[in-house]
């Protein structure tokens, strides 16, 4: 090569040098980043996939923050109704106490009373300062609104979860198609008129409050009979009722009937002597077992216990306790959820698939109860249900009632938080590790490997620059010629 305009060699060598330094470069880049993808003309396609992959970390990411918040906002919900079952035990051991009226003076019943007075004033307290934040929890801000509710036919709902249209109404079905029953043993008369019984007789009456042992002279009448068995209903849970002869010169019978319904009630006649009111009754025991209510809730068949219906769905958690009427009617009523309640969004996508409903019922003592036994409230001083208005019964019953809405509604917070949100946690977790592991093949860096393309690239580049130096003595040769 003669010529010494262009240098051709040099040309190359400089080509070369300069795609070498490129990719020099990039390995130091990426060495120094981490990623393999710094910029979209490293791969566009991967670049197009891993930020979606990021979109879907991130989102995820922030379920797992959201779930772990609920959970400790739903922490803090239950240790509050801890602390108001732990009072509403307190209060019904003093209920029992002020019971035992022989051993205390009107002095020791009007101090329980103080102390009664006392814990129900802890009990809205916890209602009104129970918070997460600012939020309050437990005085019914996040509780569903309900209207028209017919009292004659629903005796109290808690409503634990729904989900409502957004900017519209809920309307809710109760329809009763299996009539509750109480335990109910007959017994018919032993001739027209059915007045008395066969002969004296002993028996034992069991109920689901106790056993009581009877015994009846011969000729005692039915309306006797029935009498005596009212008047030990406080004992035994069982309670009778004497019913017309359905035709003329037809016997009448007595009907022995459980005070509760379902299927735990029962009623039990064991004769001991003689027969019991029909000829031939002597060493036949009788038992009758009451008969839970079946109830579909928006279509939706509950579980019936007693005159109680739950129903759990993602759509709708609930708890009906229906009046006995009602319960024992094939009928059907409604209600109205008008809004309320508040949600938690545990998945990564904005949607009602990834929220979770829930109310923050209210915990006051005159919501704690219901219509048919009386509210909490009524055990305060001067209350229809205090210490000393005789009607402790009925104050053990709403205490039942009480302690019962209560550790319903820890359950249903338990449960959402053990199989609902931890479980999210753990699967939002799982889903989080194997995102990240996909984007993290698409747009980290194999150290190993650009380490190893570094060297080649030095090695390179150095090359080059030596083959660059002397390309660029090769002109120097033709000075050769001129000697």
């Amino acid at each position: 090569m003669s010529r010494i305009n262009t240098n051709i060699a040099a040309l190359t060598a400089t080509r070369h040098l300069q795609r070498n330094y490129g990719d020099l470069s990039l390995r130091l880049e990426r060495l120094s980043t981490g990623l393999r993808i710094n910029h979209g003309r490293d791969d566009p396609a991967g670049l197009i996939v891993s930020e979606r992959l990021r979109l879907d970390i991130r989102a995820v990411h922030q379920a797992i923050e959201n779930s772990e918040r609920a959970s400790n906002v739903i922490l803090t919900t239950e240790g509050a109704l801890n602390e108001a079952n732990a009072l509403l035990l307190d209060l019904q051991a003093l209920v029992v106490e002020a019971a035992n009226k022989g051993a205390l003076t009107d002095e020791e019943i009007s101090a329980n009373q103080l102390q009664v007075d006392s814990i129900l004033a802890s009990i809205d307290r916890i209602a009104n300062t129970t918070s997460f934040g600012s939020k309050k929890l437990l005085d019914g801000t996040d509780s569903y609104l309900l209207s028209t509710i017919p009292t004659s036919a629903l005796a109290s709902i808690q409503l634990f979860s729904a989900r409502i249209p957004k900017g519209a109404s809920r309307n809710v079905t109760v329809r009763v198609t299996q009539s509750a029953q109480t335990g109910r043993v007959s017994f018919v008369g032993n001739n027209p008129g059915g007045v008395s019984t066969t002969s004296a007789s002993t028996i034992e009456l069991r109920g689901n409050l106790g056993t009581e042992i009877l015994s009846f002279a011969s000729g005692t009448t039915l309306s006797e009979i029935q009498a005596a068995i009212n008047n030990s209903r406080d004992v035994t849970g069982v309670s009778a009722v004497l019913s017309s002869p359905a035709s003329a010169g037809a016997a009448s019978a007595l009907v022995l009937n459980s005070l509760t319904f379902g299927s735990d009630a029962f009623v039990s006649v064991t004769p001991i002597t003689g027969d019991f009111i029909q000829a031939g009754t002597a060493n036949q025991s009788l038992r009758g077992v009451g008969v839970d209510v079946g109830v579909l809730i928006d279509g939706q068949a509950a579980q019936g216990s007693g005159l109680h219906a739950n129903v759990r769905s993602a759509g709708l958690d609930t708890r009906i306790s229906l009046t006995s009427d009602f319960a024992q009617t094939l009928s059907a009523t409604s209600f109205t959820i008008t809004g309320g309640g508040t949600f938690y969004q545990l998945g990564p996508e904005v949607s009602p698939n990834g929220q979770v409903h829930l109310g923050f019922a209210s915990v006051h003592t005159t919501d704690l109860g219901n219509s048919v036994v009386g509210r909490l409230n009524t055990l305060r001083s001067g209350g229809g249900n205090d210490l000393s208005s005789g009607n402790l019964l009925n104050a053990q019953e709403i205490m039942a009632a009480a302690i019962d809405q209560v550790s319903a509604y820890r359950g249903r917070l338990g449960n959402l938080q053990r199989n609902t949100i931890e479980t999210n946690i753990r699967s939002q977790g799982i889903t989080l590790e194997n995102l990240t592991a996909s984007e993290s093949v698409i747009r980290d860096a194999d150290m190993a490997e650009e380490l190893a393309a570094l060297s080649r690239a030095q090695v390179l580049v150095q090359s080059t620059q030596s083959t660059l130096q002397i390309a660029n003595t090769v002109p120097n040769l033709v000075l050769s010629l001129l000697q």
